[in-house]
């Protein structure tokens, strides 16, 4: 599925508010060229955040190392359930709810004195 379109960076100026909003569809980018060249890219910040967090992760030189061995530890069955998780760290006896820690001195807008 190609969700890639080009266009001069002349059209685009033109046309850049409903690219902006185009560009949120999944999977959705367009190439702007110069003179018939790619000179830029533009897609939604959370496909650009997700792309810089896969280069990050295969960047990482033990990373593919530790998905092998995960991945073959899974087919062995060498794994726990969430539940089993939660019994080992004693979460299980914990009532779901909001936990919040009380601050030691109380925030709020100080008032404008009045001049005379």
């Amino acid at each position: 599925m190609n969700n890639k379109t080009t266009l001069s960076i002349t059209d685009a100026r033109k046309k850049i508010f409903d690219i902006a909003e185009d560009v949120q569809k999944p999977g959705k980018y367009y190439t702007f060229t110069e003179n018939g060249s790619p000179k830029a890219v533009l897609m939604s910040a959370d496909q650009f955040d997700s792309l810089m967090e896969d280069l990050e992760l295969l960047s990482d030189p033990g990373f593919a190392k530790r998905m092998e061995t995960a991945e073959k530890e899974l087919e062995r069955g060498e794994y726990s359930s969430w539940d089993d998780v939660k019994k080992e760290l004693g979460l299980d006896k914990l009532q779901p709810g909001l936990v919040m820690e009380k601050a030691a001195r109380g925030y709020r807008v100080k008032s404008k004195s009045k001049r005379k």
